[in-house]
Parts: structure tokens; C-alpha cells; sequence
């Protein structure tokens, strides 16, 4: 997996064509600096040379997406090429403000990340799913007409980072684009933290990862394109505060008491590491005090030197408490797709490990205040969604009575064994396996790649691609006393969503000759 990209490289790459991206290549290149206002005017978006892909996306009925962009391939369309004309178009036609649409972007730097991880003849199986849910999703919205994004003229006047977040809040769309382009032309670090000061206003799921996986496209897109991708960030949040509630102020107060009190502005992360027991206390004390105590605790951690990569890991660990230990489902709640008892799609499990993971990589490209912001409050989201339920009073699985029931040692009886559990949706069953495996010292590739291939194969409740790379990730940074959780989770919620497969993929395997 390629390494995740410093802050300062970040930041760099993202500050070169910043304005380009705002106002489309196409027509800044066409039309050079000197016309630049003009350009601004222009009441379309465009993408210089991928234009041409990204309206094949916006403009072709889902019904025909499929075999078009496999011919595209067949005649030497690179993969990359359509996953980012994918994911322009989504940008473009969205702007962050449809729930299935940005739910699809967030599951499209997943979907190739798989495809990294395939054989050539399979490879495109998961773009194929999310750019099919793309173009339908494009199509159902209006296609083309339904543009949300266009270009934006950059305000040129030092507003700052408070300038654009007043702007937010007083759902000044107009006002809020023009500081936030500015702002990224003259300088990316200050635009992108600017970004995220609204982003924090109210730590929710969609909130958080929407900025997180936006960056996470750039290397498939072109960092040309950063404004735009993280404008859909920006009108996320605007969208959001028609909804604004009181409650929404409690964590900014909590927030900025503990980084007065701690000292935490102006300082470096620090360094030091902890044991493992040390480590399992932090995640608890995470996952079981009130959202203020959790955020004091992660606070005080980073006030005593404590490295954020340590405290992302209790984090994580924490997270995943939600998905080891939720009942599932509650008939009252059921819905089509996810049925009573199921953890998969928008369980308060799957979306708080998104949201730390997220919180934490946030952490790790952002700079001054907000590489302990974000850290604070992954802790005090965790403890607020603790509260809608009596989590503390649940046993997290798989209990040891279930892990001692798998008795089988060998690698391929286990695996056809999990793979049973998963096809016959026995949650409990399936972590128990990979727990156990995991006992065994067993690599973890074999579990992996099965769970990637019911991840391409099922629908998952619009998750289930960003959910896998979410486990994949924590897995592989987590400490070997403890990563398995991980994977154990992973387990639980794919067998949780079986037997509801992809639109769309049974023609992709057919035009793909799989």
C-alpha cells in the first residue's frame, strides 16, 4: 500500500494549480492569467482534456455505462483515467450535497485501491460497481441540468480562517466558495485548515470523511483539481447549516477549553509511545467515559508527548468497539437492505470507524491547531455516540466460548469455513474464525482477499468499499496484541451484508469475461 503523504508534501502539491482548479483547467489554459476574469465567468466547470470522459460519465445512461467504459479499456483507456472522470463528474454534478452521491465519491479511492490489489482481468470489477452506481445515481439527479458546482471567481481579500467560517455559518454559499478559492490560491496550508475549522463544527460521519477521502482522490484525479474536490467538502458543511441545532456548540467549547488548558496551541506533536497495556486503558477510557472525558483524556495524552499515532491506535481501537459489540439492527429500524440484527451500511459502528479513521489521516496532513483538534474530536465523537446505546453493557464478540468452537487449525479448512459463515450471515460465526485465526499466527492476506471479494460482490448499504480499505488500514498500523480486532469486525460486517449483490455486477463480470 503506497505510503500516505506527509503534511508538508500535502499541502505543497496542493497549493500548485489550486486556481486552475477552481476555475477549470480548460479555460485558464485556454485563456492564460491575463484573462482570468473572464474565465471566472464562464457558467460551466471544466476539466481540460478529461472533459470529454467526465460528460461520457454525466451524459450515458446507467444501462450502457458498463460496456462503454470496458470498450474504453479494451482500446487502452487507463483504469485511473476513468475513476477520476468518475469521480469530476460526481464533484461537478453533486458538489457534496446528495447522499448517494457523496457516499459514491467516498467509495471510489477504495474501489481503486482494490483494484491495486488484483489481477489484471479483475481489476476493474470494483470501479466498475462504484462508477456504475455513479453515472446512475447522475442520471437519477437530472444528469448535466443538475449541476451544483460551477466556477468561482477567488476573493482576493484576507478573510482568513475566520472569515470563511462566519461565511458558513451564515450559509453565504457565494461568499463562502469565493474566500475558500481565494484562500487556497494564495496559500493551500491555509485554505485546507480553514476547511477543516468548519468542517469540525459538528464531528458526524459524513462531515468528516468527505474532506478525508476527497484528499485521498487527489493522486488519482490530479492535484490541479484539489479545489474542486474539497469544495464538495466545503458545501457539505454549507448545506448543513440549515440544520444547525444548539447542541452544535457544546464540543467547540470543550475543544477550545482543553487546548487553552493543555497549552496544545503553538506546540509539536510529540513522540513518546506506549506498551500495550497502556494502550488498551487509553481506548477504553475512549470508548467508556463522556464525551468530555474522552476528549480530556486524548487531550492530556497529547499534552504529556504522547505521539498521535499512538492515540489514533487507541482511537481506532475504540471505534471498533461499537462494531465487536452492537446487538444489530432493531426491528423498529428496519429498512430494505438491512434487515434486523445487521451492522453493516449506517450501523453507528461502521460509521465511527470511518470517522476516526478519518479523523486521524486528517490529523496527519493538516497543521497548527488542527493536528489536535481533529484528534480530540474523533475521542469526543466516540463518546457521544456511545450514549444512544447500552454498548458498556455488551459483550463484545466473538466470546471465547465461540472462538473455542472452531477447532479446525489448517489455513484452507478455516478459510472455507469462514467463508460458510459469511454466505450463511452468521456474524458471530465469521469473527470467530478470524479471531481464532489470527491465534494461529495465520498471514492475514487470505482473510483479506476473501473479504475484498464480497466487498466488490455486495452492495453493502453504500459502504461496504470504504469500510474494507477503513479495517485494511487500521489493520496493518494497529499492533499485532490487538490488530485482529480489526479484521474480526471486518468479518461481522461482511457477512452481516451478504446476499444483497452490487447493481451492476453480474454485467461487469460477464463483460469482463470473469
Amino acid at each position: 500500500m503506497k505510503a500516505p503523504h506527509s503534511r508538508r508534501q500535502f499541502l505543497a502539491e496542493v497549493g500548485r494549480g489550486a486556481l486552475l482548479a477552481s476555475l477549470g483547467p480548460a479555460l485558464a489554459s485556454e485563456l492564460g492569467p491575463a484573462n482570468a476574469q473572464a474565465a471566472e465567468a464562464a457558467p460551466e466547470l471544466g476539466f481540460g482534456d478529461i472533459e470529454p470522459l467526465v460528460r461520457l460519465m454525466q451524459e450515458t445512461p446507467a444501462e450502457k455505462i458498463q460496456p462503454l467504459l470496458v470498450g474504453r479499456l479494451r482500446s487502452g483507456e487507463p483504469l485511473k483515467r476513468l475513476i477520476a472522470a468518475g469521480a469530476l463528474a460526481n464533484a461537478r454534478t453533486f458538489g457534496g450535497e446528495d447522499y448517494i452521491g457523496f457516499h459514491t465519491l467516498m467509495a471510489m479511492g477504495p474501489a481503486w485501491r482494490m483494484a491495486g490489489t488484483l489481477n489484471e482481468k479483475e481489476a476493474a470489477l470494483p470501479v466498475l460497481k462504484v462508477l456504475y452506481r455513479n453515472t446512475s445515481r447522475i442520471q437519477q439527479n437530472g444528469g448535466r441540468k443538475a449541476e451544483v458546482l460551477h466556477p468561482v471567481t477567488p476573493d482576493a481579500g484576507a478573510a482568513g480562517a475566520a472569515g470563511l467560517h462566519d461565511a458558513v455559518k451564515k450559509k453565504d454559499v457565494a461568499a463562502a466558495e469565493k474566500i475558500f478559492a481565494g484562500l487556497m490560491h494564495q496559500d493551500a496550508a491555509t485554505g485546507f485548515n480553514a476547511l477543516l475549522e468548519c468542517v469540525q463544527d459538528n464531528p458526524e460521519v459524513h462531515r468528516t470523511v468527505l474532506p478525508y477521502r476527497a484528499w485521498d482522490m487527489l493522486d488519482l484525479v490530479g492535484r490541479e483539481h484539489a479545489t474542486t474536490l474539497l469544495r464538495m467538502s466545503l458545501r457539505y458543511c454549507l448545506n448543513a447549516e440549515q440544520q444547525r441545532r444548539p447542541e452544535w456548540d457544546e464540543h467547540g467549547k470543550v475543544l477550545t477549553r482543553l487546548l487553552d488548558e493543555h497549552r496544545l496551541l503553538g506546540r509539536s506533536p510529540g513522540t513518546r509511545s506506549l506498551d500495550d497495556a497502556a494502550l488498551e486503558k487509553l481506548a477504553l477510557n475512549i470508548f467508556s467515559g463522556s464525551p468530555a472525558e474522552a476528549a480530556g483524556a486524548v487531550a492530556e495524552a497529547l499534552a504529556e508527548g504522547l505521539a498521535p499515532g499512538e492515540i489514533g491506535e487507541a482511537l481506532s481501537l475504540a471505534a471498533n468497539q461499537f462494531v465487536l459489540r452492537d446487538h444489530g439492527r432493531p426491528p423498529q429500524w428496519e429498512f430494505p437492505g438491512k434487515p434486523t440484527g445487521s451492522v453493516h451500511g449506517d450501523s453507528v459502528g461502521v460509521h465511527s470507524s470511518d470517522s476516526i479513521h478519518a479523523w486521524r489521516n486528517l490529523s496527519s496532513v493538516s497543521q497548527g491547531r488542527n493536528v489536535f483538534a481533529c484528534l480530540i474530536l474523533a475521542a469526543w465523537q466516540i463518546a457521544r455516540d456511545r450514549q444512544h446505546q447500552p454498548f458498556l453493557d455488551w459483550e463484545p464478540m466473538p466470546t471465547q466460548r465461540q472462538v473455542k468452537g472452531v477447532t479446525a487449525t489448517d489455513q484452507a479448512a478455516l478459510l472455507a469455513e469462514l467463508e460458510a459463515h459469511v454466505r450463511g450471515s452468521l456474524q458471530s460465526h465469521a469473527a470467530a474464525v478470524v479471531q481464532r485465526w489470527g491465534q494461529l499466527l495465520l498471514p492475514a492476506q487470505p482473510v483479506l482477499d476473501l473479504m475484498r471479494r464480497f466487498a466488490i460482490s455486495e452492495d453493502g448499504a453504500l459502504h461496504a468499499e470504504k469500510y474494507y480499505q477503513t479495517c485494511h488500514d487500521e489493520f496493518h498500523r494497529t499492533r499485532p496484541a490487538f490488530r485482529w480486532r480489526h479484521l474480526c469486525a471486518l468479518a461481522r460486517v461482511t457477512a452481516s451484508e451478504y446476499g444483497r449483490p452490487a447493481p451492476g455486477q453480474e454485467e461487469a463480470r460477464e463483460l469482463l469475461g470473469l
